[in-house]
């Protein structure tokens, strides 16, 4: 019997006057998966994120969490999910731990439980130092972790979280990052950020929106191999720049070459392939062929960052 769905989402929209934030949205998160939600400003991100998490009526379509009608079963739905929104509505006059225990009973716990969870959730989220202090003197980055710790509270099953590292540290950011990779043993997390890098290192899956629809979802991976980019192969070789030339500029495999001296008798080779080829094997084997020195081959890897870009330059941004 297959597993149901921890998201899915069909036909959804939402419109406001003078315009659609949301258009047509289909798309659908297995347990477990830690996905990037990545998208331009105004892309519809955060009001998928709202709806989804029964804060924001949709105009049209359905979506579920762990099966759970949004619209209709709120409560189930709300049980089973921790939000983290970009500006957290904390109650700043309350003290961490206190704030947390009472967050923590709003969303169900009795009184033993919701003790234990927050003692794990202040762990998690190293709060230690400050469980005692009031939230309003604390740092935007110990703001930013009172409201990941309230996310997580009630273990729910699905966890959204809009920009939750804006604010933080180089050193906190790495302990967020743990923490969010360590989650998807228990948990499925839909994660909202700008930094790309981050989606990177911590996701399983991407989905790229613009102007309220889907362009793109897959792994970073497969989409740079999808997408066909570039994918240069710069080679480090001793040999004459003409042998060079005739051996590389007619092979069918290779768009463009471009040869320079380096140092002593090394050249470097930039070598852009056709369709995304992988050209590596290819100077490779020449290389060995001719019997000349090969002192680097590398290829250059798309970041997510550059995905992004190839896929919504040129698009028109919501307002």
């Amino acid at each position: 019997m297959e597993s149901v769905p921890m998201i899915e989402v069909r036909d959804l929209t939402k419109r406001y006057p003078g315009r659609t934030a949301v258009d047509g949205l289909t798309f659908s998160v297995a347990p477990g998966e830690i996905v990037g939600f990545l998208g331009p400003n105004g892309a519809g991100k955060s009001t998928t994120m709202r709806i989804l998490a029964s804060y924001l009526p949709a105009t049209s379509g359905t979506a579920r969490v762990a099966g759970f009608d949004v619209f209709h079963q709120t409560d189930e739905v709300r049980r089973r999910i921790g939000y983290m929104p970009e500006h957290n509505p904390l109650h700043l006059d309350m003290r961490v731990r206190e704030y947390l225990k009472f967050r923590a009973r709003l969303k169900g716990l009795g009184w033993r439980r919701s003790r234990e969870r927050v003692d794990t959730v202040i762990e998690q989220c190293s709060l230690r130092d400050v469980e005692r202090r009031i939230i309003g003197q604390l740092s935007k980055g110990y703001r930013q972790r009172v409201g990941l710790a309230d996310a997580l509270v009630h273990e729910p099953d699905l966890i959204i979280l809009d920009e939750p590292t804006i604010g933080l540290d180089p050193h906190q950011i790495r302990a967020v990052r743990a923490l969010i990779k360590s989650l998807a043993e228990n948990h499925t997390v839909l994660l909202s950020t700008h930094i790309l890098s981050e989606v990177e290192m911590v996701c399983t899956r991407v989905l790229i929106l613009n102007q309220g629809r889907i362009i793109a979802a897959d792994t970073a991976h497969n989409l740079e191999r999808h997408l066909q980019l570039d994918g240069q192969v710069i080679a480090e070789i001793a040999a004459p720049a003409n042998d060079l030339r005739e051996t590389f500029r007619d092979l069918p495999e290779i768009e463009r070459l471009d040869i320079e001296p380096i140092d002593g008798a090394f050249m470097r080779v930039a070598l852009t392939p056709k369709n995304g080829h992988d050209l590596r094997p290819i100077v490779f084997e020449q290389v060995r062929t001719r019997g000349w020195t090969l002192r680097e081959l590398t290829r250059d890897r798309h970041s997510l960052e550059d995905i992004f870009v190839h896929l919504t330059k040129g698009r028109k941004e919501d307002q």
